[in-house]
C-alpha cells in the first residue's frame, strides 16, 4: 500500500464536495443546470498483466452539467419568460459576443432593449410595411420603441377591406319614408334607423360619422328593397363629397343607396361604390381630411328587427406603449394607450447537437465550443426547439434532497480515503521503529 491510492481518493472526494456544494449553494438559481462528478480509476504504466496490477486510485475525469428540465414557477412580470423543451436563449453583449442561457429573467433598459444581466435578448425582426417576421436573418438585439407609435387614418392601412366596414340588417317590414318627407338628420320621423361610428384623419383626430336610413317610397318613384343612405359628421350633415353644414332646401345631401335582393342580400361589392370623402379645408385641423371607402356587403334585408352586427374600420389616433406580451412561440408583442398591438420581434432558441460541451461562463450563461458543435438557431416550436411561457421561470433542476445524501456519501468517501493515508503513515512508522 502507498500514499498516492489515498491521495487521490481524497482529492476526487474532494471534488466531489465541490460539485455538490456548487449545486446545493444554486438550488435558488433560476435556469441552473446541476453537475455531476465523473470518476475513473487510475493505472500506472506498466507491462505487467492486469491480474499483477493494483492500480494507483481514482480521478475526476470530467464534471458535466445535466440540462434536463426545471420546474415552472410564475410570476407577476409579463418580461419572465421560462422555456420548455430543448434551447437556449441567444444572448448578445454590447461588443457583440454571443452567449447561450436559460435563465429568463427579463426587463426593459432605458432604451427599450429587453436584457438580463447586462446582456441583450436577441430575435427577428419584423417587417413593419408586410408584418412579416425577417425569419432567417442574423438574430439582433430585441428593442422596444417608447415613443409614440404615430396616428393612420381610417382607410390608409393598405390591406384589402381597409375603410369603414358595416354589417347591420335593415327590416323588410318597415315602413316606407314619403319620398315629399324632407331629411332632416335632427328629426327622427324622416328616416328610418341611424348608427354612428369613430373615423379617425390622417392626425389621429377622432370624428364621429352617423349613418341614416331611409327606406324608399316604390309608390312614389323608389325602387323595391332600396333604402338611402345619408351622412352626418362630427354633427354636421355632409351636404356633397367634400363640404359641411346644415343644408338648405334643396340642397343633395351626400350619400349612397343600399339595395337588396329578393333573398335579402346586397347588390353588388361594395354596394354602390360608396367612397366617404370630406376635404381638409372642410375639416380645418391641419389633417389631409377624410377619404376611404364604405363597405356594406355583410349587411342585409331580413324580416327581422334591425341590429348592427358589425361595425369595424382601420383608423387610429396616436398612443405609447402600456404593455408588452410574449407568445409561445416567441412573438414579443407592444400594447399601446390607443388599443393597438404592434408584433416587435420573434424570440429565437438556439439548441447545440452536444449541450454538454458549451463552455461555462457564470451568470448562468454558455458559451459555443468545439465539444458543444455550431448552434441551431430556430424559432420556439421549430425543429428540435421547446416552446416559451411568458410570466413564468424555469428553477434549478437541482434536487436538494438527492444532493444532501449525495454530499454525505461524499463526507463518508473522504474519511474513508484518509483512513487509507493514516494506515499506510502506520505502516511506515512500524518499519522506521525496527531496530
Amino acid at each position: 500500500m502507498g500514499f498516492q491510492q489515498g491521495l487521490s481518493g481524497l482529492n476526487a472526494s474532494a471534488k466531489h464536495l465541490d460539485v455538490i456544494g456548487n449545486n446545493v449553494a444554486n438550488v435558488n438559481t433560476v435556469g441552473f443546470k446541476g453537475s455531476r462528478a465523473e470518476f475513473a480509476d487510475i493505472y500506472a504504466s506498466t507491462f505487467g498483466t492486469a491480474s499483477n496490477i493494483a492500480g494507483i486510485g481514482a480521478r475526476v475525469t470530467t464534471i458535466s452539467q445535466q440540462f434536463s428540465q426545471g420546474n415552472t414557477t410564475s410570476t407577476n412580470n409579463p418580461l419572465d419568460i421560462a422555456i420548455t423543451g430543448n434551447g437556449f436563449f441567444r444572448m448578445q453583449d454590447t461588443t457583440g459576443s454571443i452567449s447561450y442561457a436559460r435563465n429568463g429573467q427579463f426587463q426593459l433598459d432605458k432604451n427599450g432593449y429587453i436584457v438580463n444581466n447586462g446582456q441583450f435578448l436577441t430575435g427577428w425582426g419584423v417587417d413593419q410595411g408586410t408584418g412579416i417576421f425577417l425569419q432567417g436573418s442574423t438574430p439582433q438585439p430585441i428593442q422596444l420603441q417608447f415613443s409614440n407609435i404615430g396616428a393612420r387614418a381610417t382607410g390608409a392601412s393598405g390591406v384589402t377591406g381597409a375603410g369603414l366596414n358595416l354589417g347591420l340588417n335593415l327590416n323588410a317590414a318597415d315602413k316606407v319614408i314619403p319620398a315629399g318627407t324632407a331629411f332632416s338628420s335632427s328629426d327622427p320621423t324622416t328616416y328610418n334607423y341611424s348608427t354612428s361610428a369613430t373615423v379617425y384623419d390622417s392626425l389621429g383626430v377622432a370624428h364621429t360619422q352617423t349613418m341614416y336610413f331611409r327606406k324608399q317610397d316604390p309608390a312614389a318613384g323608389g325602387t323595391v328593397g332600396t333604402w338611402d343612405v345619408k351622412y352626418n359628421l362630427d354633427g354636421k350633415d355632409v351636404l356633397t363629397s367634400g363640404a359641411l353644414g346644415v343644408p338648405s332646401a334643396g340642397d343633395p345631401l351626400f350619400g349612397t343607396t343600399l339595395t337588396f335582393d329578393a333573398n335579402g342580400k346586397p347588390v353588388g361589392l361594395p354596394v354602390g361604390g360608396s367612397t366617404f370623402n370630406v376635404t381638409a379645408a372642410a375639416l380645418n385641423n391641419g389633417s389631409s381630411g377624410l377619404n376611404y371607402q364604405m363597405y356594406f356587403d355583410t349587411s342585409t334585408q331580413f324580416g327581422s328587427p334591425y341590429n348592427v352586427n358589425t361595425l369595424t374600420q382601420d383608423g387610429y389616433t396616436d398612443g405609447v406603449l402600456t404593455g408588452i406580451s410574449v407568445s409561445k412561440d416567441g412573438v414579443v408583442q407592444g400594447r399601446y394607450s390607443n388599443g393597438q398591438s404592434r408584433n416587435v420581434a420573434k424570440v429565437v432558441l438556439s439548441t447545440f447537437n452536444n449541450a454538454q460541451g458549451l463552455q461555462p461562463l457564470g451568470d448562468n450563461r454558455w458559451a459555443e465550443s468545439f465539444a458543444s458543435g455550431q448552434p441551431l438557431t430556430n424559432g420556439p416550436g421549430q425543429g428540435n426547439t421547446g416552446l416559451l411561457q411568458a410570466a413564468a421561470v424555469e428553477d434549478s433542476n437541482v434536487d436538494l434532497t438527492a444532493e444532501l445524501v449525495n454530499l454525505i456519501t461524499a463526507q463518508r468517501n473522504y474519511q474513508a480515503n484518509a483512513q487509507s493515508v493514516k494506515a499506510q503513515d502506520t505502516i511506515m512508522q512500524t518499519i522506521v521503529n525496527l531496530r
